[in-house]
């Protein structure tokens, strides 16, 4: 008996360890297939330009009334996604300012009344629908207003600290109070918060407020139970790999904005980017996707204008966020030259007739309209590659995307000096056939002279 035991335990574990790196395999196939699913589930995505927009600021009276005088001139611009920062009513107890943060949720069923009617959004909504648009709101998961009903219904909602107290996530948050996601309850009411949304008003996702304070585990689970019924995008304000296996479909892409500053500022270099790029494929799963950016309600607030972060590198960077791998985002008012920090608790509305207005609108509907018609530069497309070019420089960011016979050619000089590139240094130039690229600047000694944070975005075989 005792010789069989002897040979027993070593097949046991064997057996053990065996059905441990079958059930891996399995787990790792699921994520996979899972995330497959979800990309499949919302083939729109893929051409995607994401509108960002602050309702407070964009109309004297910021009213879903007016702000739906707009929608004809944003589909004019090209965008896809509407992204609606919060529009829950908003606390007033330790409000900041006048008007309060969107981020104070006093009643997440609600609609805020400054804003107009949940009927009236609705009927918004509806009418995105049948111009070709998605709606996205803002969703604040991990905090409320201390005005909130569920802190007198359901105090132990909430995080405490050592002598029983509620507390603000952050201190300087003093508007809001942190939400205890160790509580079951709490997590399924956010659940069918988020759920209620989606039926009362048809949205097709949210964009989650600083996802990254919210346990993962959450995420996963909320958008498992929101895809049971209608398909959803989730984005991720954050940049958390973990995110991005069964959480959500996009995430920020903070570090290569902060990047693309600093190269800006002189403070980083082309090399740091490629440290960013080399770092996100390591990181990330395959088909991963970051949202681009040069502006958002939080940098344009609290770090600066597009015109303070970016100077004469603006246009630059804007065009490599359309052009490279990812979603690219416009901040509302951006497409109207906008110049200063919108106030985050006052009103402050955005100015629409500037006079550099109907430029930015011709220079942000161009590349969109790039993005749409090139399958090149499309997220997650099967036999899609990406080639850079002039590696020896210091100063150029250069880059083929190809996507069957449709190449698109970017070419951005990242310095304060004009640069002359050698059509020589790229490789197999024949088999590119760069000469049938439009608006290619060559003298027949070099394929580019570029100025100052000068671009070129050449395309090559679109698609009508």
């Amino acid at each position: 008996m005792k010789n069989i035991t002897k040979l027993l335990l070593p097949l046991l574990f064997i057996s053990i360890l065996i059905n441990n790196c079958q059930q891996k395999k399995q787990k790792e196939m699921d994520d996979k297939s899972q995330i497959d699913s979800a990309q499949a589930d919302l083939p729109w995505l893929k051409n995607a330009v994401i509108y960002e927009i602050n309702l407070r600021q964009y109309s004297q009276s910021g009213s879903i009334k007016d702000f739906s005088k707009h929608l004809d001139s944003l589909k004019n611009l090209g965008v896809d996604i509407l992204w609606f920062m919060p529009l829950q009513p908003i606390g007033i107890k330790e409000r900041k300012g006048t008007l309060g943060s969107y981020y104070s949720i006093m009643d997440y069923k609600a609609f805020n009344p400054e804003f107009g009617t949940l009927e009236e959004f609705k009927d918004l909504v509806e009418k995105c629908h049948k111009m070709g648009f998605k709606v996205i709101l803002d969703w604040v998961a991990n905090h409320t207003s201390w005005d909130n009903k569920l802190i007198t219904e359901h105090p132990d909602w909430y995080t405490k600290d050592s002598s029983g107290k509620i507390i603000s996530p952050v201190a300087d948050w003093s508007d809001v109070a942190d939400l205890n996601y160790e509580n079951q309850d709490m997590r399924k009411y956010m659940i069918d918060a988020m759920k209620w949304w989606i039926t009362e008003c048809d949205l097709d996702g949210f964009r989650c407020d600083v996802a990254m304070m919210v346990p993962t585990d959450f995420w996963e689970s909320a958008t498992f139970e929101l895809n049971q019924g209608k398909k959803v995008f989730m984005l991720a304000e954050a940049e958390q790999p973990d995110h991005m296996k069964k959480a959500f479909h996009a995430c920020y892409g903070w570090e290569f904005h902060n990047t693309i500053k600093d190269i800006y500022k002189g403070n980083k270099h082309l090399s740091d980017l490629f440290i960013y790029l080399d770092k996100t494929a390591k990181d990330y799963p395959e088909d991963a996707i970051k949202m681009n950016f040069v502006s958002n309600h939080d940098e344009n607030t609290w770090n600066g204008t597009t015109q303070e972060s970016f100077g004469e590198a603006e246009d630059a960077f804007t065009a490599l966020t359309f052009t490279m791998n990812g979603l690219p985002l416009i901040y509302n008012g951006m497409e109207a030259d906008l110049d200063k920090r919108l106030k985050f608790f006052d009103k402050d509305p955005i100015d629409w007739n500037k006079p550099k207005a109907a430029n930015r609108f011709e220079f942000y509907k161009t590349l969109t309209s790039i993005r749409h018609k090139n399958p090149a530069l499309w997220i997650n497309v099967d036999g899609q590659t990406t080639t850079r070019l002039f590696k020896e420089s210091e100063e150029v960011y250069a880059f083929i995307r190809q996507s069957g016979e449709n190449r698109v050619l970017v070419v951005v000089n990242l310095s304060e000096k004009t640069v002359k590139l050698d059509a020589l240094e790229i490789p197999s130039l024949e088999q590119y056939n760069l000469k049938l690229y439009k608006n290619l600047k060559t003298d027949g000694v070099h394929l580019y002279e570029l100025g100052p944070w000068g671009y070129s975005v050449n395309t090559w075989n679109e698609p009508e």
